[in-house]
């Protein structure tokens, strides 16, 4: 069976847009979450968000930017950073390398100017790019265009599994020997109005800490109320095993396992059943037993239902094990990221693993006795290594994707 070597990761996020950047916020456990600034935020009852510091200026020229939306800007940023981490002239294996992108709104800010402009400012004037704006295949799109590349070209959308699906699919494609390289991962940027206020009314947005902003999501705290949604992108270039090699290339980990499962039981209470399921696979496909996992980058919204059910899950997986699990929600310090969350807490894994680090779960300062993992809380493990890690992603509409990686590194 082909292996599959992670040999770049580029990433645009709220915690950093360089390696260095994201290990120091983990360590220092420092949420990016704020009160965001500004007339149509003020509309909002929780006006939270977790931004990403961005210039799209190096990304593209002008005329091209313009036809950009927010959220390719930031995939074609990461795509560059890690492609270059990679060392790897992609374009020279044009053929044989292919793109999977997972995103849950697509260009939802541009959707989102289009349609005030149209209904609430009533201009006849709609830009004639507003389309390819707007398609959630626009990233990925824009990469196999950046790069020549006439590979299978996918984007996956199934809420906030969807990269993380982008990614084991990914996986599953160099595998089967369909094709060698893999630019894979997501990308979102939700932090517009309209898109706040759906979430919002949906009742899954967290209340604005009294004290502190930055403190608002406590996934797995008694006293949690909500997510705070964040915008960004991750990407991971996926090689086969002895072609990385063969050119001495990076590797940081392996691709060990993927497991994909669906609840189908209900389009949003999550399922104890579903999200194990979604694990035991993956640590099948792996070939592992459940005491080679050394640390789970937990779903962890913060939302009352899904902390309980995914501590239920890994306790049904692991049994005794799960007590000696690591186990942190780091969307407590970058927000759920919706479709690219699964990318982005599998890059994080992956660098942690390379740092000899265990991430924190931010802002856990009153214990939920129903959740009674060892959660990590407030402080990063330095010096603290792991050799094996999963990444949950469970989604509204029930698909639910666990990835496995495999460190390398002494």
């Amino acid at each position: 069976m082909r292996r599959i070597a992670i040999t770049g990761i580029g990433v645009v996020s709220p915690l950093g847009n360089s390696a260095g950047e994201i290990i120091e916020n983990l360590v220092r456990g420092r949420p990016r979450i704020r009160r965001l600034e500004g007339r149509d935020f003020q509309r909002l009852a929780n006006p939270l968000g977790a931004p990403s510091e961005f210039d799209p200026g190096p990304v593209a020229d002008a005329p091209k930017l313009r036809m950009m939306d927010r959220s390719t800007q930031f995939a074609l940023a990461a795509t560059r950073a890690a492609l270059a981490q990679a060392g790897l002239d992609i374009a020279a294996a044009a053929d044989r390398a292919g793109v999977f992108i997972g995103t849950g709104s697509g260009g939802a800010e541009s959707a989102d100017s289009a349609y005030r402009s149209f209904y609430a400012d009533r201009s006849d004037r709609v830009l004639p790019f507003s389309v390819l704006l707007a398609m959630h295949n626009a990233a990925a799109s824009w990469i196999g265009l950046e790069y020549g590349l006439t590979g299978p070209n996918l984007t996956y959308s199934t809420a906030c599994s969807s990269s993380a699906v982008a990614i084991g699919e990914a996986a599953l494609r160099i595998r089967s020997g369909a094709t060698d390289i893999m630019i894979a991962g997501g990308t979102e940027a939700p932090l517009c109005l309209a898109s706040m206020r759906a979430w919002e009314a949906m009742r899954t947005i967290a209340a604005a800490d009294p004290d502190d902003p930055s403190a608002s999501c406590k996934p797995f705290s008694k006293n949690r109320s909500g997510m705070v949604l964040g915008e960004g992108a991750a990407i991971v270039i996926l090689e086969e095993w002895e072609s990385a090699l063969a050119r001495n290339a990076p590797v940081l980990a392996e691709v060990s396992g993927y497991g994909l499962a669906t609840d189908a039981s209900h389009l949003t209470a999550p399922s104890v059943q579903g999200q194990a399921r979604a694990m035991e696979l993956a640590l099948a496909d792996a070939g592992m037993e459940p005491e080679a996992v050394d640390y789970i980058n937990a779903h962890g919204t913060g939302t009352v239902a899904n902390d309980v059910v995914e501590t239920a899950a890994i306790r049904q997986v692991f049994g005794a094990h799960a007590s000696r699990l690591r186990v942190s929600s780091t969307k407590s310090m970058h927000g759920h990221l919706l479709g690219a969350a699964g990318a982005l807490e599998f890059a994080i894994s992956v660098l942690a693993m390379n740092a000899a680090i265990v991430p924190p779960t931010a802002n856990l300062a009153v214990p939920d006795p129903e959740c009674d993992l060892d959660y990590v809380p407030n402080q990063a493990r330095v010096g603290s290594p792991i050799r094996t890690a999963m990444s949950n992603s469970f989604a509204f509409g029930g698909t639910n994707a666990v990835l496995v990686a495999s460190c390398l590194c002494e």
